[in-house]
C-alpha cells in the first residue's frame, strides 16, 4: 500500500508460506482497512504464518488492534499463525493494555519469531 503523507506504509516480504508485512506509520482508522486488505490478501494467498512487524508504528487505536485480532483469528481457524514483532514503547502498552499478548504473540524482534 503506497502512499504519500502521514498515510501508513506496508512493505511485503514472501518467503515460502511466511508473509512479514512490516508498516510504518499511523495504524488509525483511517489506516485499518488498508491494512485489514493487504493482510487478508495474503492469507488469501496461501501464507498460514504472518508478521506483522511494528517498529515504525509509533500509534495504534482501536482500529489498528480490531484489524490485528481480525486477522489473528482468521489464520487460527486455518491453522495458521501471526506474531507481532518489534512494536514501540508507546504501541507496546496499548497493546499490553488491551490484551493482546494473552492472544497474539508480541515479540521484541523478528529474530524470536520460532522458525
Amino acid at each position: 500500500m503506497e502512499g504519500a503523507g502521514n498515510e501508513l506504509q506496508i512493505t511485503v516480504k514472501l518467503q515460502g508460506r511466511t508473509a512479514t508485512a512490516a508498516l510504518a506509520g499511523e495504524f488509525d482508522l483511517t489506516a485499518a482497512q488498508g491494512v485489514r486488505q493487504e493482510l487478508d490478501g495474503l492469507i488469501d494467498g496461501g501464507h498460514r504464518r504472518l508478521v506483522v512487524d511494528l517498529r515504525k508504528v509509533p500509534f495504534i487505536d482501536s482500529s489498528g488492534l480490531g484489524v490485528l485480532l481480525g486477522r489473528y483469528r482468521r489464520l487460527s481457524e486455518l491453522g495458521g499463525e501471526m506474531f507481532l514483532v518489534g512494536a514501540q514503547h508507546a504501541v507496546r502498552t496499548v497493546l499490553e493494555m488491551s490484551g493482546v499478548p494473552q492472544v497474539v504473540p508480541v515479540l521484541r524482534s523478528e529474530s524470536e519469531v520460532p522458525r
